[in-house]
């Protein structure tokens, strides 16, 4: 799986403005809401019942908040970048730069859990990190996330 093909040209968000956890997901909210065609409000109510249930942060300054919704008919990935690192209730207790929006029908358990795996594999590699934290417009980002081994970061 791709993660590319996954991320709409829109949804790669180089340099998110967000002062904390509930704004970051109040914010990628909105972009996914205009992606997806879902209502902004319950995408936003969903994730923060998610985070209730437990933090997403998965530590390293990378998180992955992923709910699943009836009315959409594939997955649907968002990224950003946090301009400044902020609290997302990490395993590790450390700031978060790195969010990956993972949104899946319901029925896609499969190709939710293989594409959480794929993003879990890309974060796990310290190279393929310090590409996303230098990385600074949207095409570059998407060069990494597709697997591009060759980095226009400045």
């Amino acid at each position: 799986m791709d993660l590319a093909d996954l991320i709409a040209p829109e949804g790669i968000i180089p340099s998110l403005k967000a002062k904390s956890k509930k704004q970051a997901l109040q914010e990628l909210s909105v972009r996914a809401a205009a992606i997806t065609g879902l209502e902004q409000r319950d995408i936003f109510d969903t994730l923060l019942q998610r985070e209730r249930l437990g933090s997403t942060g998965l530590g390293r300054g990378i998180a992955i908040p992923h709910v699943k919704f009836k009315a959409l008919s594939s997955i649907v990935c968002l990224f950003a970048r946090i301009d400044d690192p902020i609290a997302f209730d990490s395993h590790d207790n450390e700031p978060v730069d790195l969010i990956f929006l993972l949104l899946a029908p319901e029925h896609a358990s499969g190709d939710h859990l293989k594409a959480l795996a794929r993003i879990s594999r890309l974060v796990r590699e310290p190279a393929a990190l310090e590409r996303l934290r230098s990385a600074r417009d949207a095409t570059t980002l998407r060069a990494i996330l597709s697997g591009s081994t060759t980095s226009h970061a400045a």
